[in-house]
C-alpha cells in the first residue's frame, strides 16, 4: 500500500523557520487532501493543517494560524508545511497523511519527522 515520505524536520532556535515536504511513495497516487498532524511526548496527536488538493483551500488549527502555512504543488504531488515564527511548544513529531475522498478516513501516513524548536 502507498504511504507518504516527510522530510525537513530538524533542531531550529525559536523564532526560527523549517519547512516540511511530503509526498507519497507513489507517483501515480490520487489525492483528495493532504494534512499535517504532530504529536509531542505525552499528548494524543493533533491536526495542524490540510489542503483540498484540486482547489488548493487550506485549513489551519488556530493553534498555527498566521505562523504555519500549508500549501501544493500539483505537478510534484508535493504537500508542504511552512512553519514560521517557531516556539517550543511546537516541538513535536510531524505526520503527513492523505486521503482519497472527503468520506475517508486519512488512511495513508508517513513515517513522521522530528521538529525541535529550543528556547
Amino acid at each position: 500500500q502507498a504511504h507518504m515520505v516527510e522530510s525537513g524536520g530538524g533542531l531550529v532556535q525559536a523564532g526560527g523557520s523549517l519547512r516540511l515536504s511530503c509526498a507519497p511513495s507513489e507517483r501515480t497516487f490520487s489525492t483528495y487532501s493532504m494534512g499535517w498532524f504532530r504529536q509531542a511526548p505525552g499528548k494524543e496527536r493533533e491536526f495542524v493543517a490540510r489542503i483540498h488538493w484540486s482547489t488548493g483551500i487550506t485549513y489551519h488549527a488556530d493553534s498555527v494560524k498566521g505562523r504555519f502555512t500549508i500549501s501544493r504543488d500539483s505537478a510534484e504531488n508535493t504537500a508542504y508545511l511552512q512553519m514560521n515564527s517557531l516556539k517550543p511548544e511546537d516541538t513535536a513529531v510531524y505526520y503527513c497523511a492523505a486521503r482519497k475522498s472527503l468520506s475517508a478516513a486519512w488512511d495513508y501516513w508517513g513515517q513522521g519527522t522530528q521538529v525541535t524548536v529550543s528556547s
